[in-house]
């Protein structure tokens, strides 16, 4: 492990309950998505942030930059979504090697179907369980680990998912 120190039992014990609560989290999310408009978390990501944008459509390389993804990845989720008639690909006007992702009819639909179950499921699993003063600690604290991270989490960055499942390693007596 380096010269870095190793985790306590109290840290440990914190560090698999945050990885647990957020895996099981981003998986509920994931079933309604499904349940409500048959579209992957992923697919909900592209689709919002097109019908948020300025006349429904981006380049590929600002999805990438709105959902924090690298752009080959944006590229190969569109031509799937393509395929299914989510989106929909057009000419850029000022660019000749570039074009436009649009969001379809169908992918509004979809997108629209998807949005009261997900705010519902982020109520009930979420914030139905958090005391009042906890949002805005919780709020605190996400933004300083945002910060400690900075862009180390971009798509480019060596991958280290923080799984425990040697937690015996993450012990300062183990």
């Amino acid at each position: 492990m380096g010269d870095q120190p190793a985790l306590t039992d109290t840290e440990v014990e914190v560090w698999r309950a945050f990885f647990v609560m957020r895996r099981r989290l981003d998986r509920a999310i994931e079933l309604q998505f499904q349940e409500d408009s048959q579209i992957s978390a992923s697919e909900y990501e592209v689709l919002f942030a097109l019908n948020d944008a300025p006349q429904r459509r981006l380049r590929s390389k600002d999805i990438a930059s709105s959902i924090g993804w690298e752009k080959s990845r944006v590229s190969h989720l569109v031509a799937r979504m393509e395929k299914r008639g989510l989106l929909t690909r057009f000419e850029c006007e000022t660019d000749a090697r570039g074009s436009w992702i649009g969001i379809t009819a169908d992918g509004r639909r979809a997108v629209l179907r998807a949005v009261r179950g997900h705010l519902a499921a982020v109520r009930r699993y979420f914030f139905d369980v958090l005391e009042p003063d906890e949002a805005e600690r919780l709020l605190n604290l996400s933004g300083r680990v945002i910060d400690a991270i900075g862009c180390a989490a971009d798509e480019d960055a060596p991958r280290n998912d923080g799984n425990p499942r040697n937690d015996d390693a993450l012990r300062s007596d183990g």
